[in-house]
């Protein structure tokens, strides 16, 4: 992302330089960023996810209201800030951002760490702008009290929200840092990007990019044209098997050799629902095939059966703004060995194709595994259950 230092007015008038980060299209929603040291790797993701984005070099705990101001003045004086700003805060950075959102200079703020907690009850009838609060678990500062305190002050408004990270020390979403915990990081940012996308924006058509994407993997067989629809450091990961890539080289690999040349001719794959968030795609398919090529991707090493395969495949995609980031895509490997011959489910808790065909139709027999399900049945009064087999 291209980035600039600039100058604002803080401090009573005195010059304070800041990182502007801009995003890519050159415009976007103003986010403030605010911290104790100077985090250009969070400035620069942000502007990725579409924010012109303004970080202060120096962040002065005893910062005045005027000094916030006049950084949120700075933002919207520049050309690459359109529209509405946020603030995000970490630490004392925080406690600042919860005073500017209820001063009413902002349209969404979000904060990390517990030092907001001690204030944001008595500034929660002045919030004006929506508000999530990242805390973790272990933090000092968020003690049960205080989170109670925060929750029964945004009692009846869902526009504030408290998320509590089980496992987490203060920092878990600092990566690199020694308490970073990947899971919470990437769960606590996709509630951010949800905030800000229904604040302040940029709107995205993520089903369209979606689906242009799954239209060069599987109609056009275009390399080059799937990896231009991703960020510049993506991955997939095909959960079963492992299969896939991670970062541009590996995966624009992965898709010229072993997965657009390697699916079935008859592949088809029919949607049986989406669901669409604010950074992520979660689609269910019913997938079906013959096994007439080594399918690198699912079926590794495996040489053609002419078998017929029906699964359900689910896909979690997720984005960074407007571009694909990743691909966690799950099926049921032993329901394919099975159909291709290569385990014999006789007496395995393994399904076949009929898993698919109920994920059309779920009035099909349910439970026709489990060897007891007749056991449970309910019978009159006086009869025997069946001898189980």
């Amino acid at each position: 992302m291209p980035a600039e230092w600039i100058s604002i007015a803080a401090g009573g008038g005195s010059g304070a330089r800041a990182y502007l980060a801009i995003p890519e299209g050159g415009h976007g929603p103003g986010l403030v960023l605010l911290d104790d040291a100077l985090r250009r790797d969070v400035a620069d993701l942000y502007a990725e996810e579409g924010y012109a984005v303004l970080h202060p070099e120096r962040l002065d705990p005893t910062s005045r209201d005027d000094d916030a101001a006049a950084v949120v003045a700075a933002l919207r004086a520049r050309r690459e800030c359109t529209g509405k700003l946020g603030v995000l805060g970490f630490g004392r950075g925080g406690t600042i951002a919860c005073r500017m959102a209820a001063g009413g200079g902002v349209d969404a703020a979000i904060i990390y760490g517990g030092g907001a907690l001690a204030e944001a009850p008595a500034l929660a009838a002045r919030l004006g702008c929506p508000l999530v609060l990242h805390l973790a678990a272990a933090d000092p500062a968020a003690a049960p009290a205080a989170i109670d305190q925060a929750r029964a002050a945004f009692a009846g408004r869902p526009e504030m929200s408290v998320h509590i990270y089980p496992g987490t020390a203060a920092g878990f979403e600092q990566k690199g840092g020694p308490y970073y915990d990947r899971a919470a990081a990437g769960l606590a940012h996709s509630r951010s990007i949800a905030l800000l996308r229904r604040a302040i924006g940029p709107y995205f058509d993520l089903e369209a990019l979606w689906e242009a994407h799954t239209r060069y993997e599987f109609v056009t067989r275009d390399v080059a044209a799937t990896m231009a629809t991703m960020v510049g450091d993506p991955y997939v990961n095909h959960i079963p098997v492992m299969t896939g890539g991670v970062g541009a080289k590996d995966l624009a690999r992965f898709y010229a050799n072993h997965f657009i040349p390697k699916c079935p001719k008859d592949i088809r794959m029919v949607p049986i629902s989406r669901t669409i968030g604010a950074d992520r795609i979660v689609d269910e398919m019913l997938t079906s095939f013959t096994h007439d090529v080594e399918i690198d991707w699912m079926l590794p090493g495996v040489p053609p059966t002419g078998r017929h395969v029906e699964i359900a495949i689910v896909a979690i995609v997720g984005f960074r703004g407007g571009k694909l980031c990743h691909e966690h895509i799950y099926w049921d490997q032993a329901s394919v060995l099975a159909q291709i011959g290569l385990i014999d489910p006789e007496g395995l808790p393994v399904a076949g194709a009929e898993a698919a065909h109920k994920l059309l139709d779920e009035t099909r027999p349910s439970n026709t595994l489990m060897r007891r399900w007749a056991d449970s049945a309910p019978r009159e009064a006086g009869t025997a259950p069946e001898p189980h087999r």
